[in-house]
């Protein structure tokens, strides 16, 4: 779960919330049903402490330091980690961090993210881990997943038990897949575990550290899985010199870029790919170039990840006519 940080519109001060719909006015909340109860605890706890500290919401000018709060919690509420965001590293954090820590509900890690620049990105390149556990365990089909709090993973844990079985069942015949915007290793992991050779591309650093250690932890051969850090555009071009029996894509919102699309569905045509889209609607302007390309959409499937809002997640298998 995310908060972002806003000055009170009452002018009482500080408040959490989330943007309104196509806007950068933040709507205040105090509660959230669709969160987890011990992640709402843990954020608007945090949120109290701020506030009694005087400390103020960045703003659009980024003026301020508090930008945003981001708790990750298992599924059944033991752990959570949470993660601060803020525009510089102030002296007068300490205080009300460390009563924060004190208090019943302090999570059982907490980090502070340094993120200064403007725009859409939630986190910075710098972290600072200053109490406690650096990830949650979760476990989802079977394979027990690491999770750092600057990783992406999957939001929803049910939802993404449903969409890890579904893409594995779809790959089920391959011995060898590549899995493209990988993240921590949600269809990797279960596939090398199954004795298929995989290779997973992601660009965000901490997510392939989290790979690799739950590559050990479940106990992967390593001959089986390898995880590489990089641009999936600055890697692509070399695994299509590689005979691949199927590929799975993962992109973020965006989609993927045409250099990705014509290396897999151009270069290394692979029998079969599982695009997993968290939209659709880029989705839908990418299917009719990979069908020109001489493939067939054998299904399509839609995964309610986000409940309580008009998102959905689409899984189009395609196969090589």
């Amino acid at each position: 779960m995310a908060f972002v940080f806003a000055p009170d519109p009452r002018g009482r001060g500080l408040v959490i919330g989330h943007y309104e719909r196509g806007s950068h006015r933040v709507v205040p909340v105090d509660d959230c049903p669709v969160h987890s109860e011990r992640g709402n605890r843990v954020a608007f706890a945090l949120r109290d402490h701020l506030q009694k500290a005087g400390i103020t919401a960045a703003g659009h000018d980024l003026s301020g330091v508090l930008r945003h709060i981001i708790v990750r919690t298992t599924g059944d509420d033991r752990e959570a980690v949470a993660m601060l965001v803020v525009t510089r590293n102030d002296k007068r954090l300490r205080a009300p961090i460390r009563a924060f820590l004190d208090s019943p509900n302090a999570p059982d890690g907490f980090f502070v993210n340094i993120h200064d620049e403007p725009g859409s990105f939630m986190v910075g390149e710098k972290t600072l881990r200053i109490a406690g556990r650096p990830s949650v365990k979760e476990a989802i089909g079977g394979v027990s997943y690491l999770i750092s709090p600057t990783a992406f993973f999957q939001t929803n844990v049910a939802a993404a038990t449903t969409l890890q079985a579904y893409v594995l069942e779809q790959v089920a015949s391959a011995s060898s897949v590549l899995d493209l915007y990988c993240g921590s290793g949600l269809f990797s992991l279960p596939l090398a575990l199954r004795r298929v050779k995989v290779t997973g591309v992601e660009e965000n650093r901490h997510a392939i550290e989290d790979a690799e250690t739950n590559a050990r932890v479940n106990g992967v051969d390593s001959r089986l899985v390898r995880f590489i850090a990089s641009r999936v555009e600055d890697s692509v071009r070399a695994q299509a010199r590689r005979s691949w029996d199927g590929v799975i894509l993962d992109p973020p919102r965006q989609g993927c870029s045409n250099e990705v699309l014509e290396a897999v569905f151009e270069d290394m045509r692979p029998k079969r790919v599982v695009y997993v889209s968290c939209n659709p609607e880029a989705l839908s302007f990418e299917l009719p170039g990979i069908v020109q390309c001489g493939y067939t959409i054998e299904s399509v499937r839609a995964v309610d990840m986000f409940p309580h809002t008009d998102h959905l997640e689409a899984v189009v298998t395609l196969t090589r006519a």
